[in-house]
């Protein structure tokens, strides 16, 4: 019987017509293997994955493969995305075993929950150096039959391994002036000159680096690290990861050149990229940065915001191509015929040349992946804006791809505070409302009366999984930036709740260390515990950033030690693997600088001359800082207690390390003071 019917899921519910009797991860799928005497087979994706499309399409779907699992194995199916402790602590074993890791990720275990055999794709046919998944199958029932006391001896060994592994963690040291400086020597020797980012194909948007190169530029004035993040925002904005017609980012590039992307669209990346072409307008005045941020803001909204007001995870890599058959980039790839189909032959040849269709074409079967590739030729604007309007009116006819509508929170709070900043720089109010939208939706649905956080809800129903520490950390920081932008004090008090659950439930109280889940969540073979960013900012260096920033708006002494002790561990890793510690890093530079404390007294809450200081405020460059924006007298914010008018009219206050500037009335110097 398949177990999959009625959960929240949108991936196990992809499975739940598979012919495999699946179970979701819970006690009693284990409790069955051991009254039968079998392993378990554990399968793990996401719901936007492409190879667990074909696997599932390739082996759960066929029959065959179905009756041989169900005999002699117990299957159990995980949502990554639901329970990212259960892959975390898989996913490290496989790195373990195999040095690679990747999904859909296959893992068979004991009764136990004790790792023996891993993988990732199997194809349905062997292939060199590549067993197939019956293959598989047969071997692992064997070795099951004829070789238990072997097999539990080998997991054994492997859970002891796990557990004896140790994280470096820097005696709970903040990272120096020295660290931060051999962190950005790190990136520059790993730096891709001629085309932006870090490393080779396939490359993924650098986000959380790109924070920090942003933030060590503002408060060092280093231009190397300037112009990294600059020409890769360039060249990314120019290739075709990003979409060229409807914006918004796809999750990684195959190749080094930013050209054809693995299609799926993550709510994670677009928030981390919003952030960072509104944090890249804001040092330079780039008009292509303003352009992607807001064009990434609008499709988040447009295409992901669910009817309740969140937003969704993510849209598919597959679509049907017109023939039926789901076929990865169909909806995003043209040839030069579709575009003369729609534009007529004479914008077709224009379009063309310049989105760098060609007649060989840069993906599959001739079609082309739309980018901007620099040239020479000079283009009349409204005709581009024309002939772009008509190709996303086309595109919108295709079938689209299909909608993980899967509300994670952690995801969401990375939305919130980007939607929050970009709508504060752009006057575009919208925006935030959005944000707030989607910060009710977490309160109203995800926060039980202790403040604890669910970490998944879909369709307005709160899934079963809890928060783990990176939900409490980035809904924190959304709504630590959604207060900044509004003044709404309240939202400080929603971040005060959740990171005192991270003090008391997440924290090592001897060492200051961090796990990402509480104390009182369910006991797998081991407490996952990563301080390196993956995908999103690691939850351990998004709880020092969200606890840092609290500490500067409230003048909580616990909540700064805590920051201060988490980062130790970036003192360890930041100069050896930068590119996997960035949000730390960036975090890191906030506490270098203070982080600056701004409250912005305003004479009336909606005045042009108050709300001028707070948009002055909210743009300042100095890393991390936060803003207290309220009506003299107010009680929202702590920052705000005895700050009076100066003659009557609004005034910013800007203090860091316990020292205070005298108040100013006139943005340019708040500007000033904030910039330099």
């Amino acid at each position: 019987m398949n177990r999959l019917a009625g959960v929240t899921s949108p991936y196990l519910l992809q499975h739940a017509d598979n012919p495999v009797d699946w179970w979701p991860w819970q006690p009693e799928a284990f409790e069955e293997a051991r009254r039968r005497g079998v392993p378990v087979l554990l399968s793990v994706g996401y719901s936007a994955c492409h190879w667990c499309h074909v696997m599932a399409h390739e082996s759960f779907e066929d029959e065959v493969t179905a009756a041989f699992l169900n005999e002699h194995f117990v299957s159990v199916k995980v949502d990554r995305e639901e329970r990212p402790d259960v892959d975390a602590v898989y996913m490290e074993a496989v790195q373990a075993a195999t040095g690679q890791g990747g999904w859909p990720m296959t893992v068979f275990l004991t009764p136990d929950a004790e790792p023996f055999y891993f993988g990732t794709y199997f194809p349905p046919e062997a292939r060199p150096g590549v067993p197939s998944f019956r293959q598989v199958l047969e071997g692992v029932r064997a070795a099951w039959s004829d070789r238990r006391d072997e097999v539990a001896e080998v997991a054994g060994k492997i859970v002891r391994d796990l557990s004896e592994r140790e994280i470096a963690f820097g005696a709970g040291a903040a990272p120096g002036d020295q660290e931060t400086a051999q962190a950005l020597l790190g990136l520059t020797r790993e730096y891709d000159p001629q085309r932006g980012g870090f490393g080779g194909a396939p490359k993924f948007p650098p986000s959380m680096v790109l924070e920090f190169l942003l933030r060590h530029h503002a408060r060092t004035g280093a231009e190397g690290a300037l112009q990294m993040a600059r020409d890769t925002c360039e060249r990314m904005a120019r290739g075709g990861i990003y979409d060229q017609l409807g914006g918004g980012f796809a999750r990684y590039s195959v190749d080094r050149d930013w050209v054809v992307p693995h299609f799926e669209k993550m709510l994670y990346d677009n928030a981390l990229l919003c952030r960072v072409y509104a944090h890249l307008w804001r040092a330079t005045g780039s008009e292509q940065a303003r352009r992607v941020a807001l064009e990434t803001a609008d499709f988040m909204v447009r295409e992901l915001r669910t009817a309740e007001g969140g937003f969704a995870s993510a849209l598919d890599a597959d679509s049907d191509d017109g023939t039926g058959r789901h076929v990865e980039g169909a909806y995003y790839a043209w040839t030069p015929a579709q575009l003369a189909e729609v534009l007529g032959e004479d914008d077709a040849r224009i379009a063309a040349h310049y989105f760098g269709v060609t007649d060989e074409g840069t993906f599959e079967h001739g079609s082309s992946v739309l980018q901007l590739p620099q040239q020479d030729s000079v283009f009349d604007a409204e005709r581009i804006a024309s002939i772009r309007r008509r190709l996303l009116a086309a595109r919108d006819t295709r079938p689209a791809p299909g909608r993980d509508d899967k509300v994670v929170a952690a995801w969401n709070g990375l939305a919130i505070a980007a939607l929050a900043e970009t709508g504060a720089y752009f006057d575009r109010p919208d925006l935030v409302e959005a944000a707030v939208g989607a910060a009710d939706l977490l309160v109203r649905l995800h926060l039980d009366e202790q403040a604890r956080l669910a970490r998944t809800s879909k369709d307005g129903r709160t899934g079963a999984n809890a928060g783990v520490l990176e939900d409490y950390a980035d809904v924190s920081e959304g709504f630590l930036a959604l207060a900044s932008v509004t003044g709404e004090g309240v939202w400080l008090e929603f971040a005060g709740f959740l990171l005192d659950h991270v003090l008391a439930r997440f924290t090592d109280p001897e060492s200051g260390a961090l796990y990402d889940t509480a104390t009182d969540a369910e006991q797998l073979v081991r407490r996952p515990q990563d301080p390196t960013d993956n995908a999103t900012p690691s939850g351990w260096s998004a709880a020092a950033g969200a606890l840092l920033g609290y500490a500067a708006q409230t003048g909580s002494t616990p909540h700064r030690a805590a920051a201060e002790r988490a980062l130790g561990v970036v003192r360890t890793l930041g100069p050896r693997v930068p590119r996997f510690v960035g949000w730390g890093l960036a975090v890191a530079e906030a506490l270098l600088d203070g982080p600056r404390e701004i409250a912005v007294v305003a004479s009336a809450a909606d005045d042009t001359a108050s709300k001028s200081l707070h948009r002055t405020a909210l743009l300042g460059l100095a890393p991390g800082a936060v803003v207290a924006y309220g009506t003299a007298g107010s009680d929202e914010f702590p920052l705000l207690a005895d700050r009076p008018l100066v003659d009557g009219g609004p005034a910013a206050y800007v203090c860091r390390h316990f020292t205070c500037e005298a108040p100013t009335t006139d943005p340019a110097e708040l500007r000033a003071a904030l910039d330099g």
